[in-house]
Protein backbone atom coordinates (compact mmCIF):
# COMPACT_ATOMS: atom_id res chain seq x y z
CA UNK A 1 0.00 0.00 0.00
CA UNK A 2 1.37 3.40 -1.02
CA UNK A 3 1.51 6.21 1.51
CA UNK A 4 0.30 8.78 -1.06
CA UNK A 5 -1.75 7.91 -4.13
CA UNK A 6 -3.08 10.28 -6.78
CA UNK A 7 -5.52 8.69 -9.20
CA UNK A 8 -6.53 10.63 -12.32
CA UNK A 9 -6.74 13.95 -10.47
CA UNK A 10 -8.63 16.78 -12.15
CA UNK A 11 -8.84 20.24 -10.59
CA UNK A 12 -9.93 23.70 -11.75
CA UNK A 13 -9.80 27.20 -10.32
CA UNK A 14 -12.91 29.07 -11.53
CA UNK A 15 -13.28 26.73 -14.53
CA UNK A 16 -9.57 27.13 -15.39
CA UNK A 17 -7.92 23.67 -15.49
CA UNK A 18 -4.94 23.44 -13.12
CA UNK A 19 -4.48 19.67 -12.80
CA UNK A 20 -5.30 17.30 -15.62
CA UNK A 21 -5.33 13.51 -15.18
CA UNK A 22 -2.49 13.45 -12.63
CA UNK A 23 -1.61 10.01 -11.26
CA UNK A 24 1.35 8.88 -9.15
CA UNK A 25 2.23 7.06 -5.93
CA UNK A 26 4.72 7.82 -3.18
CA UNK A 27 6.03 5.11 -0.88
CA UNK A 28 7.02 5.54 2.74
CA UNK A 29 10.41 7.22 3.35
CA UNK A 30 10.85 8.52 -0.19
CA UNK A 31 12.13 12.04 -0.84
CA UNK A 32 10.27 13.43 -3.86
CA UNK A 33 10.97 16.75 -5.56
CA UNK A 34 8.26 18.48 -7.59
CA UNK A 35 9.61 20.77 -10.30
CA UNK A 36 8.16 22.65 -13.26
CA UNK A 37 7.59 26.17 -14.61
CA UNK A 38 5.44 28.78 -12.89
CA UNK A 39 1.77 27.88 -13.14
CA UNK A 40 2.38 24.18 -13.72
CA UNK A 41 0.40 23.15 -10.61
CA UNK A 42 3.16 22.48 -8.06
CA UNK A 43 1.65 24.32 -5.07
CA UNK A 44 -1.84 23.07 -5.94
CA UNK A 45 -0.54 19.52 -5.82
CA UNK A 46 0.81 19.96 -2.29
CA UNK A 47 -2.47 21.49 -1.13
CA UNK A 48 -4.36 18.51 -2.50
CA UNK A 49 -2.09 16.06 -0.68
CA UNK A 50 -2.63 18.09 2.51
CA UNK A 51 -6.40 17.98 2.01
CA UNK A 52 -6.67 21.78 1.80
CA UNK A 53 -8.02 21.36 -1.72
CA UNK A 54 -10.12 18.45 -2.94
CA UNK A 55 -10.10 17.14 -6.52
CA UNK A 56 -12.97 17.88 -8.87
CA UNK A 57 -12.52 14.36 -10.22
CA UNK A 58 -10.26 11.46 -9.38
CA UNK A 59 -8.90 10.55 -5.95
CA UNK A 60 -6.14 11.77 -3.65
CA UNK A 61 -5.45 9.21 -0.93
CA UNK A 62 -3.31 9.10 2.22
CA UNK A 63 -2.84 5.62 3.65
CA UNK A 64 -5.42 4.41 1.11
CA UNK A 65 -8.17 6.77 2.34
CA UNK A 66 -9.37 9.81 0.38
CA UNK A 67 -8.23 13.10 1.88
CA UNK A 68 -11.82 14.40 1.90
CA UNK A 69 -12.77 11.69 4.40
CA UNK A 70 -10.05 12.60 6.90
CA UNK A 71 -10.90 14.87 9.83
CA UNK A 72 -8.61 17.90 9.72
CA UNK A 73 -7.07 17.04 13.09
CA UNK A 74 -6.35 13.46 11.97
CA UNK A 75 -4.77 14.38 8.65
CA UNK A 76 -2.63 16.97 10.48
CA UNK A 77 -1.19 14.14 12.58
CA UNK A 78 0.09 12.55 9.39
CA UNK A 79 0.80 15.48 7.07
CA UNK A 80 2.57 18.78 7.81
CA UNK A 81 3.02 21.52 5.24
CA UNK A 82 5.40 24.47 5.20
CA UNK A 83 3.82 27.06 2.89
CA UNK A 84 5.62 29.32 0.46
CA UNK A 85 4.20 32.47 2.01
CA UNK A 86 5.30 33.77 5.41
CA UNK A 87 2.55 36.35 5.86
CA UNK A 88 2.44 38.28 9.12
CA UNK A 89 0.21 36.75 11.77
CA UNK A 90 -1.00 38.02 15.11
CA UNK A 91 1.97 39.04 17.28
CA UNK A 92 2.76 35.59 18.64
CA UNK A 93 6.18 34.69 19.92
CA UNK A 94 8.22 32.33 17.74
CA UNK A 95 7.93 29.58 20.36
CA UNK A 96 4.14 29.95 20.37
CA UNK A 97 4.10 29.51 16.59
CA UNK A 98 6.05 26.25 16.91
CA UNK A 99 3.80 25.12 19.76
CA UNK A 100 0.84 25.38 17.37
CA UNK A 101 2.29 22.31 15.69
CA UNK A 102 1.22 20.27 18.70
CA UNK A 103 -2.47 21.19 18.28
CA UNK A 104 -3.47 18.01 16.37
CA UNK A 105 -2.19 15.92 19.29
CA UNK A 106 -4.19 17.77 21.95
CA UNK A 107 -7.63 16.58 22.92
CA UNK A 108 -10.60 18.53 24.21
CA UNK A 109 -9.39 18.12 27.78
CA UNK A 110 -5.64 17.87 27.21
CA UNK A 111 -3.48 20.96 27.24
CA UNK A 112 0.21 21.23 26.44
CA UNK A 113 2.40 19.30 28.86
CA UNK A 114 6.12 18.70 29.38
CA UNK A 115 6.24 16.27 26.46
CA UNK A 116 4.82 18.89 24.08
CA UNK A 117 7.28 21.54 25.22
CA UNK A 118 10.16 19.03 24.89
CA UNK A 119 9.13 18.28 21.30
CA UNK A 120 8.86 22.00 20.54
CA UNK A 121 12.31 22.67 21.98
CA UNK A 122 13.82 19.80 20.00
CA UNK A 123 12.22 21.11 16.79
CA UNK A 124 13.61 24.59 17.46
CA UNK A 125 17.07 23.22 18.22
CA UNK A 126 17.06 21.25 14.98
CA UNK A 127 16.11 24.36 12.98
CA UNK A 128 18.44 26.74 14.88
CA UNK A 129 15.54 28.90 16.08
CA UNK A 130 16.00 28.64 19.87
CA UNK A 131 17.87 31.95 19.94
CA UNK A 132 14.74 33.89 18.99
CA UNK A 133 12.10 31.75 20.72
CA UNK A 134 10.93 34.78 22.72
CA UNK A 135 10.88 37.20 19.78
CA UNK A 136 7.69 38.19 17.96
CA UNK A 137 7.18 36.24 14.76
CA UNK A 138 6.43 39.32 12.66
CA UNK A 139 9.69 40.94 13.78
CA UNK A 140 11.82 38.15 12.33
CA UNK A 141 13.49 38.19 8.93
CA UNK A 142 11.97 36.17 6.08
CA UNK A 143 14.55 33.43 6.55
CA UNK A 144 14.02 33.29 10.31
CA UNK A 145 10.24 33.10 9.87
CA UNK A 146 10.67 30.24 7.41
CA UNK A 147 12.79 28.31 9.89
CA UNK A 148 10.14 28.82 12.59
CA UNK A 149 7.48 27.44 10.24
CA UNK A 150 9.70 24.45 9.50
CA UNK A 151 10.08 23.91 13.26
CA UNK A 152 6.29 24.07 13.65
CA UNK A 153 5.91 21.39 10.97
CA UNK A 154 8.47 19.14 12.69
CA UNK A 155 6.66 19.62 16.01
CA UNK A 156 3.61 17.98 14.43
CA UNK A 157 5.64 14.76 14.22
CA UNK A 158 4.17 13.98 10.79
CA UNK A 159 4.70 10.94 8.60
CA UNK A 160 4.68 13.21 5.52
CA UNK A 161 6.38 16.61 5.28
CA UNK A 162 5.37 18.91 2.41
CA UNK A 163 7.61 21.87 1.59
CA UNK A 164 6.70 24.65 -0.84
CA UNK A 165 9.90 26.50 -1.82
CA UNK A 166 10.92 26.31 1.83
CA UNK A 167 14.62 26.94 1.24
CA UNK A 168 14.18 30.05 -0.90
CA UNK A 169 14.66 32.52 2.02
CA UNK A 170 17.38 30.51 3.80
CA UNK A 171 21.02 31.51 3.62
CA UNK A 172 23.52 28.88 2.51
CA UNK A 173 24.36 27.77 6.06
CA UNK A 174 20.75 27.18 7.09
CA UNK A 175 19.84 25.70 3.72
CA UNK A 176 22.63 23.14 4.13
CA UNK A 177 21.64 22.41 7.74
CA UNK A 178 17.99 21.97 6.80
CA UNK A 179 18.65 19.65 3.87
CA UNK A 180 20.98 17.57 6.06
CA UNK A 181 18.24 17.41 8.72
CA UNK A 182 15.69 16.24 6.15
CA UNK A 183 17.93 13.42 5.02
CA UNK A 184 18.58 12.40 8.64
CA UNK A 185 14.85 12.36 9.48
CA UNK A 186 14.17 10.45 6.29
CA UNK A 187 16.71 7.79 7.23
CA UNK A 188 16.11 7.52 10.99
CA UNK A 189 12.36 8.18 11.27
CA UNK A 190 11.20 7.07 7.80
CA UNK A 191 9.88 10.60 7.20
CA UNK A 192 8.42 10.94 3.71
CA UNK A 193 9.25 14.29 2.12
CA UNK A 194 7.78 16.06 -0.89
CA UNK A 195 9.25 19.43 -1.76
CA UNK A 196 8.52 21.97 -4.46
CA UNK A 197 11.50 23.85 -5.82
CA UNK A 198 12.60 25.89 -8.82
CA UNK A 199 16.20 24.86 -8.13
CA UNK A 200 16.61 21.82 -10.37
CA UNK A 201 20.12 21.10 -9.13
CA UNK A 202 18.91 21.13 -5.52
CA UNK A 203 16.17 18.69 -6.49
CA UNK A 204 18.63 16.38 -8.22
CA UNK A 205 21.00 16.34 -5.24
CA UNK A 206 18.40 15.74 -2.53
CA UNK A 207 15.54 13.72 -4.02
CA UNK A 208 15.48 10.07 -4.99
CA UNK A 209 12.43 10.68 -7.18
CA UNK A 210 11.34 13.69 -9.23
CA UNK A 211 7.95 14.73 -10.61
CA UNK A 212 8.21 17.18 -13.52
CA UNK A 213 4.95 19.07 -14.07
CA UNK A 214 3.98 21.02 -17.15
CA UNK A 215 0.63 22.80 -17.55
CA UNK A 216 -1.04 20.69 -14.88
CA UNK A 217 0.14 17.35 -16.23
CA UNK A 218 2.97 15.04 -15.25
CA UNK A 219 5.49 15.39 -18.06
CA UNK A 220 8.01 12.99 -16.52
CA UNK A 221 8.43 11.05 -13.27
CA UNK A 222 11.28 8.88 -12.06
CA UNK A 223 14.79 9.06 -10.67
CA UNK A 224 16.75 12.30 -11.23
CA UNK A 225 18.86 10.96 -14.10
CA UNK A 226 15.78 9.88 -16.05
CA UNK A 227 13.81 13.10 -15.52
CA UNK A 228 16.50 15.77 -15.70
CA UNK A 229 17.58 15.54 -19.30
CA UNK A 230 18.45 18.23 -21.82
CA UNK A 231 15.42 17.27 -23.92
CA UNK A 232 12.98 17.48 -21.00
CA UNK A 233 14.38 20.81 -19.80
CA UNK A 234 14.14 22.35 -23.27
CA UNK A 235 10.62 21.08 -23.96
CA UNK A 236 9.16 22.05 -20.56
CA UNK A 237 11.10 25.23 -19.73
CA UNK A 238 11.83 26.39 -23.30
CA UNK A 239 15.53 26.87 -22.58
CA UNK A 240 18.62 25.03 -23.74
CA UNK A 241 20.63 23.34 -21.01
CA UNK A 242 23.72 21.23 -20.72
CA UNK A 243 23.53 18.25 -18.39
CA UNK A 244 26.60 16.74 -16.76
CA UNK A 245 27.30 14.88 -13.52
CA UNK A 246 27.89 16.57 -10.19
CA UNK A 247 31.50 15.64 -9.32
CA UNK A 248 30.63 15.08 -5.65
CA UNK A 249 27.61 12.80 -5.79
CA UNK A 250 27.06 11.93 -9.45
CA UNK A 251 23.61 13.57 -9.61
CA UNK A 252 22.63 15.29 -12.88
CA UNK A 253 23.69 18.94 -12.97
CA UNK A 254 22.02 21.57 -15.13
CA UNK A 255 23.85 24.47 -16.75
CA UNK A 256 21.82 26.94 -18.80
CA UNK A 257 23.30 27.61 -22.24
CA UNK A 258 23.29 30.98 -23.97
CA UNK A 259 21.28 31.10 -27.17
Amino acid sequence: MSLISARNIQFCYDARPVMNDVSFTVEESQIVAVIGPNGSGKTTLLKMINGTLLPDAGQMLIDDMETGRWARRDIAKKVAIVPQETADVFPFYAEEIVLMGRFPHLGRYRFEDQKDYRIVREAMEKTDTIAFASRRFHELSAGERQRVLIARALAQEPKILLLDESTVFLDLKHQSQFLTLLRQLNETQKLTVMFVTHDINLAAQNANRIILLDSGKIYAIGNPADVITATNIEEVYDVKAGIDSNPYDGSPRVTLLNH
